[in-house]
């Protein structure tokens, strides 16, 4: 399996599949998932198109070394290592595409780094949200990130797989749609892949340096035209998300200057997962668009 070059002393673990050059798409995963979560896209794409599915730092494959310093594993720090990526391999203006905390990265690296990205398509979590997530219906979901704040989550789940299996299995279940049942053996390959001594500590750094959507939108505020997201962006807007609601969604212009709402009926927070042509379909358009 090939291995990115470091980038603040971690080196990314990274398919890809397709042409090796031409139009080349860079697909970022959720928690709690790694860059199997595009499986079933990935497929819908290679043929044409340059495909490139790292796993983020601290996940799956990718170097996890330093998870006592979670301000290394933030939506800034996940961006420079997925920038020195298409460096990298030579890729030439990727659509970054992602959901969950994949979106949020996807959209550092377009509002930080925009000249080395096409295009956008994502999935919640998006800005302007604001303090709703606050209301008691959206704190009976958002539980698990101040939990990962607490060494209580490491010590209950680190290194022990029966425990992190229930866990795991929560997210996938609860946070999907009601049409989808989610597969055991991709379960069995999650459970695999966190349970490792230092592998859960590792994915919830994420959280412990504050780069979850519930510390984010708080006083948030919508930054001055010209600081907007320039970027060309498609947002994928599940019906089922209970994390984030559809209505959620009106003011997405407030924070990019070219962004369109599409919503996925009948699915809930794992778009690539549970509707892998939808994904992939919307990718391809940005391409005989922009």
């Amino acid at each position: 399996m090939p291995r990115s070059a470091p980038v603040d002393g971690f080196q990314l673990a990274y398919d890809r599949r397709g042409p090796g050059s031409g139009d080349a798409v860079v697909l970022l995963h959720g928690w709690p998932g790694d860059r199997t979560d595009y499986r079933d896209v990935v497929p819908l794409l290679a043929g044409t198109h340059d495909v490139v599915v790292p796993d983020l730092r601290g996940f799956g494959d990718s170097d996890r070394h330093t998870a006592h310093r979670p301000e290394l594993y933030d939506a800034a720090a996940q961006a420079r290592s997925v920038v020195g990526l298409i460096g990298e391999l030579g890729l030439e203006r990727p659509v970054l595409a992602g959901y969950d905390i994949g979106s949020r990265i996807a959209q550092a690296v377009a509002r930080t780094y925009p000249e080395h990205v096409r295009a956008l398509v994502v999935s919640p979590p998006l800005p302007g949200i604001g303090d709703r997530i606050l209301d008691p219906r959206a704190q009976r979901e958002f539980w698990y990130q101040p939990f990962h704040q607490l060494a209580l989550a490491e010590q209950l789940l680190d290194g022990r797989p029966e425990a992190l299996r229930e866990y795991l299995r929560h997210f996938r279940a609860h946070w999907s749609g009601p049409a989808y049942t989610p597969d055991e053996d991709t379960l069995e390959h999650l459970v695999d892949a966190y349970s490792a001594p230092g592998a859960f500590a590792a994915s919830i750094a994420w959280y412990r340096a504050g780069a979850g959507a519930v510390a984010l939108s708080q006083g948030e505020k919508p930054p001055a035209r010209a600081d907007r997201i320039a970027v060309p962006t498609t947002v994928l807007w599940p019906e089922h998300d209970p994390l984030f609601r559809r209505e959620w969604s009106d003011r997405l212009g407030d924070f990019f200057r070219d962004v369109t709402l599409e919503h996925v009926d009948g699915v809930g927070h794992f778009v690539p997962v549970e509707a892998p042509d939808r994904f992939a379909e919307a990718i391809r358009r940005t391409f005989c668009t922009y």
